[in-house]
């Protein structure tokens, strides 16, 4: 590959050996990716490695009735494989959100890279550990004592913090979403998704014009969804 190393700027390898990174770089490419375009699919073989350069992209898997449950939203730098292995085929699919540039190499190539080298070895192991804490805490706000507001409340505060942008009423999220999308991130009817989101800007909470969303105070809206309570 030719042009700038992109890699030495993640943070994912930021621990990473140069002479690695150099690597990577030469045997992997830089694909452009348009909204909707997905990279992996559930149950097929873990053949390529993705890496987000720039872009957001979501993780998701289908439920027994064929849903769409959205897991995460990942933006810059992330490592998108729930495995690296090309062992074993993937249980969750990876589509973009909006248009994309993704480093993609080999799962072969990449495994290679992690015998020699075990800074990136140690790079993976790091961002599935944090993948798994995250889940950790989806699951701590999925179970039943926790009412549906304060649920999308927490993932909208999450999500203002990654992808946040200033703006005159708040902190905006740099994300284009319909109640179709904020539906699949919640596992929840599109109606009772609708009217979740009409109380949350009927308390004040946030602000909705067209598929932009703003948190008009993050640390009311933090508080919310920890304690039930709007102060």
């Amino acid at each position: 590959m030719q042009g700038k190393n992109q890699l030495y700027q993640l943070k994912f390898f930021e621990h990473v050996e140069k002479q690695t990174l150099d690597a990577l770089w030469n045997v992997g490419n830089v694909n452009d990716y348009k909204k909707s375009e997905i990279l992996i699919r559930a149950k097929e073989p873990m053949e390529m490695i993705y890496v987000q350069l720039s872009g957001k992209s979501m993780i998701y898997n289908l439920t027994h009735t064929g849903k769409r449950k959205i897991i995460f939203i990942f933006g810059r730098g992330v490592l998108l494989n729930e495995h690296v292995q090309n062992a074993h085929p993937s249980s969750m699919y990876c589509e973009t959100i909006e248009k994309s540039r993704i480093f993609v190499i080999s799962a072969l190539q990449f495994m290679k890279l992690m015998k020699q080298d075990f800074s990136l070895t140690r790079a993976v192991l790091t961002a599935q550990e944090w993948k798994i804490w995250r889940l950790g805490h989806q699951l701590k706000n999925t179970m039943g004592s926790i009412y549906m507001e304060r649920k999308l409340a927490a993932k909208l505060w999450k999500l203002a913090r990654d992808f946040g942008i200033q703006s005159p009423d708040g902190i905006e999220i740099d994300i284009n979403m319909t109640i179709t999308f904020l539906a699949d991130m919640l596992g929840a009817p599109r109606e009772t998704t609708s009217k979740t989101c009409k109380n949350l800007v009927d308390y004040g909470l946030m602000s909705m014009q067209k598929r932009r969303i703003t948190i008009i105070n993050p640390q009311k809206m933090a508080n919310f969804y920890k304690t039930g309570k709007i102060k």
